[in-house]
């Protein structure tokens, strides 16, 4: 059974656990192992983290949406902004690349979502935004009440 759910909020760093917890909670319907709903909890993080200081700079008055989609143990989910963009996807995705090195980010963003996931796209224009698609498949795959 499919089921599905949306998230728009501010790109304030406070938000980022709210995001976290929300598409935790959502997930647990499918009842995934502990090591699962970590992995999404992190995911989400990282995510939500790059929005808010690479696409907004930081900045509180920009917007970031999440959707979040499971059918029969996978769960796809899309994080997207309309900050800033990427201007080169396969140099951001390399290992400890960071576009803000005095923040002393470790650049690991996207290594992470990648170990974690079974699936990453990136979509991103410079200017327009980025979308990160992830999906994961479940080791469970029970029908959720109600």
């Amino acid at each position: 059974m499919k089921n599905s759910m949306n998230l728009e909020f501010l790109s304030v760093s406070q938000n980022e656990s709210f995001a976290r917890v929300t598409v935790a909670a959502f997930v647990s319907q499918l009842d995934p192992t502990m090591e699962e709903l970590t992995e999404i909890k992190t995911v989400v993080s990282e995510a939500v983290t790059n929005a808010i200081i690479h696409g907004y700079h930081e900045l509180p008055d920009g917007k970031i949406y999440i959707s979040c989609t499971i059918n029969d143990g996978e769960m796809e989910l899309m994080i997207q902004d309309h900050g800033e963009g990427i201007a080169d996807i396969d140099e951001a995705r390399e290992p400890l690349f960071t576009s803000k090195p005095e923040l002393e980010r470790s650049g690991m963003g996207f290594t992470i979502m990648e170990n974690f996931m079974d699936k990453v796209d990136v979509i991103s224009s410079p200017e327009e935004g980025t979308t990160v698609r992830l999906i994961k498949h479940l080791t469970t795959n029970k029908a959720y009440c109600n």
